[in-house]
């Protein structure tokens, strides 16, 4: 359970001081690099935790081998290539605050710590992708591999997992102002429908810009510039040309030529907007009215010409009803729009041939983000502020659309956001922000507390007991390279 969650941590931790075992250990087959075998070897697996034998007292994590170490801990990736700052690793062997992180208790534990220079080795080992001692880089291997974004807007990264062993797998910076102040805040993301591409969009008022990533190589690859505005989310065309992109702020929707990398067109709504979807041809687009209870329709071809309608007229609705997200079902003959407005707290389901409602779903308080499962038939909703469950903040809902009722809550921790559906492995992820939730695990690399990302198993309706993974701060979008 969740609201168990320090207990578990504390529990890992007894049981690395008392449940250590030896274990037979040939540093010739660690695949670690000379000079970072030496210490991995005389330090960490031959005390007797860190190894295959005793992992399981020591927080799961086993270090007798460079492959090994990759497959992480109870609580995450302990190496990320590239990635000092995000490494716990590190945290453990570090006594000295000035020079990063320091977590407790030190490692090695109850003996004599790392020097100095032996810490600055390993850090900077890491920073330059952790390589085995032939020069490997761990996940390099297969650029078609699959994986999963997820944005952390207090860090301005995007945190990258891998589906094959389920930890992070690389940190990658975004945004255009190194060490930006307030953060950027990458607010969403999404791949293009032709899995070439990973955008990004900035909800912080000191960013105008949605930056566009390699799947493959997660390298930049163009910063798209669109007016300095609260960015939060936008739908992308079916043959991943083109970019519709709304503004919080100021009410601007923007529509752009990702081939091109320009703005090809702006139209000011002068309200503010969120949630944004396209039809099934890609002609028309919904842009939700979040200050109030309605929606604009905007065909493509002609936004001079657009069609601006209230929910409220085509069904009467009490209070403000403050849509957030816009899904169309897969067969496109319905779309779903969650209602995050103070006392709505609901998800819209209309008809998408004459726009009118078919019915109403109460759900938790604050329904915000959506993912379907088209194997099971399922709508899956994340309630951010859902008071279901007495010692969690936070549920996600689950509808069957076949009858478009409520089958399902469930708990899966703090302040739950982003989530998307993998049908091949029947998970749902979920991103917690955790901004008020229990202490997470380590210390956060830059200001705020970490969150996490955890995951249900469709075939059970409970959360896969063997997958959580400790992100940066505040992740809030998350999407799937297939």
């Amino acid at each position: 359970m969740i609201k168990y969650f320090n207990y578990i941590f504390l529990t890992a931790f007894i049981l690395a001081v008392t449940g250590c075992i030896k274990d037979k250990y040939d540093p010739l087959q660690s695949h670690y690099p000379p000079e970072v075998d030496q210490i991995i070897t005389t330090r960490c697996t031959q005390s007797g935790c860190h190894n295959e034998k005793s992992k399981d007292g020591a927080a799961g994590l086993d270090l007798s081998t460079w492959d090994k170490m990759f497959n992480g801990t109870s609580t995450g990736a302990a190496v990320v290539p590239y990635s000092s700052r995000f490494s716990p690793l590190l945290y453990f062997v570090n006594t000295d605050s000035t020079d990063g992180l320091v977590g407790t208790p030190t490692m090695p534990l109850n003996a004599t710590p790392l020097t100095t220079s032996q810490y600055h080795l390993l850090r900077n080992w890491i920073a330059s992708g952790a390589p085995d001692n032939k020069g490997n880089i761990m996940f390099s291997d297969n650029p078609d591999r699959k994986k999963i974004y997820i944005s952390n807007q207090g860090c301005d990264n995007v945190a990258i997992f891998d589906v094959g062993r389920k930890v992070i797998m690389r940190y990658i910076d975004v945004g255009t102002i190194p060490g930006a102040s307030p953060p950027e805040n990458p607010h969403s993301l999404k791949i293009t429908p032709d899995n070439k591409y990973m955008i990004a969009i900035f909800s912080g008022d000191n960013d105008g810009y949605m930056q566009v990533f390699d799947t493959q190589t997660d390298l930049l690859v163009k910063n798209i510039y669109m007016g300095l505005g609260g960015w939060n989310t936008f739908a992308i065309s079916s043959d991943s040309r083109y970019a519709y992109a709304a503004d919080y702020n100021n009410g601007i929707l923007v529509f752009v030529d990702l081939v091109a990398g320009t703005t090809i067109n702006t139209f000011n709504t002068n309200t503010r907007l969120h949630g944004v979807a396209l039809n099934s041809t890609d002609d028309t687009l919904y842009v939700g009215q979040n200050s109030s209870s309605g929606l604009f329709k905007f065909p493509i071809n002609d936004i001079s010409n657009f069609d601006n309608f209230d929910l409220n007229a085509v069904q009467p609705a009490p209070g403000n009803l403050q849509p957030h997200e816009i899904l169309f079902s897969p067969d496109w003959s319905k779309y779903f729009i969650t209602c995050e407005g103070q006392g709505a707290n609901q998800v819209r389901v209309y008809n998408a041939y004459n726009d009118q409602l078919i019915t109403v779903i109460n759900s938790g308080i604050k329904p915000v983000e959506m993912s379907i499962s088209e194997k099971w038939n399922l709508l899956f909703v994340t309630c951010m502020e859902d008071n279901y469950f007495p010692f969690t903040t936070g549920s996600v809902r689950v509808i069957d659309l076949g009858t478009l009722t409520e089958t399902n809550v469930i708990e899966v921790g703090w302040q739950p956001h982003g989530l998307v559906v993998d049908d091949e492995e029947d998970l749902v992820y979920v991103a917690n922000r955790n901004n008020a939730g229990p202490l997470p695990h380590h210390a956060a690399a830059c200001d705020g507390q970490n969150g996490y990302l955890v995951a249900i198993d469709m075939k059970t309706m409970k959360l896969n007991s063997t997958i959580k993974a400790e992100l940066s701060v505040d992740p809030y979008a998350i999407t799937i390279k297939k």
